[in-house]
Parts: structure tokens; sequence; C-alpha cells
């Protein structure tokens, strides 16, 4: 049976002549195209989507959707998805060359004076508020305020030695 033949019918398995593959070439002369994991996932990341965003329909692609995600779920207090948003934020700014936010500046030594003054003085009301509200209770008055620590300003509760409250 001859390929030139007049009386070669084409049909399943037969294709015409003149479509068929020459000899000595290929099928596919360009080959499989050979792709990498970051290129695969950069287009399925590219790939657009259509959701639903408050009440109207919105086309972005599944990067935009992934983001808007992490970030609706981070602002809803899921601690995971806070930590990968700041993770994701700190990378950025590294690569960005973009420089950490300054550290706050300490008070003046007078800012600090004045400070210490209005804690000296909120502690002491409070103090006070705590023995007017002691005086009228016997099981209460048992505990005794101790004077301040001089280096510290701070002042500290304490129970009777016996335990007792």
């Amino acid at each position: 049976m001859s390929d030139s033949a007049p009386d070669y019918k084409v049909g399943p398995g037969k294709p015409p002549l003149h479509s068929r593959f020459r000899k000595g070439r290929s099928g596919n002369p360009h080959g499989h195209k050979a792709r990498n994991l970051p290129a695969l996932l950069v287009d399925a990341l590219n790939e657009a989507v259509y959701l639903t965003v408050q009440g109207k329909r919105r086309r972005m692609t599944k990067r935009e959707a992934v983001i808007a995600q992490l970030v609706d779920k981070s602002a809803s207090a899921d601690l995971r998805a806070t930590k990968m948003l700041i993770d994701m934020m700190k990378d950025i700014e590294r690569k960005a060359g973009v420089a950490a936010p300054p550290e706050p500046h300490r008070f003046a030594p007078a800012d600090e004076q004045v400070i210490k003054g209005v804690v000296e003085r909120i502690r002491g009301a409070l103090l006070q508020e705590i023995q007017d509200m002691n005086a009228g209770n016997p099981a209460l008055a048992m505990i005794l305020l101790p004077p301040e620590y001089p280096d510290q300003g701070v002042s500290k509760a304490t129970l009777p030695a016996d335990g007792a409250v």
C-alpha cells in the first residue's frame, strides 16, 4: 500500500498526507515549555476572580483577594493573621530600604519632675481613699499601708503577720 496511491482514504487514524509529520522532524518542535515554581505562582496569583465586596460584584486578582482577606482577618483580632501581616510589612520595608520608625524621645529632666509630682499626688489621693474606706470596715482596717519607699516613691499594701484579712 503506497502513501501516494489514489486509493488512500482519509479517516480516523489516517490524516491527510499534506498534514502529516515530516520524517526527521518532531511533532513539537519548540518542546515542552519549562516552568519553574515562582513563575507558576505568579501566574496563579495574577488570575482574575470575581468577589462581592460591600454588596457590589468586583473583579480583582487572586493576589489582591488574598491580601484583602489577610487584612480583614487581622483587623478582626486574628493573631496569626496579624503576625503574618506584620512580618510581611517588615519584609517589604526592609527590601524597600525604608527606615524603621524612630524611637520615642525621652522626657527632659524638667518634664520627668512634673510627671513624678503628678504620680505622687494621684498615689497619695488613692491611698487616702483606701484608708477612708478601710476606717469603716473592721476587717479591712487590719490592712496596713506602709510609708512610701524613699528611693522609688512606691507604696504597697501589706497583710498582718498572721495572714488574717
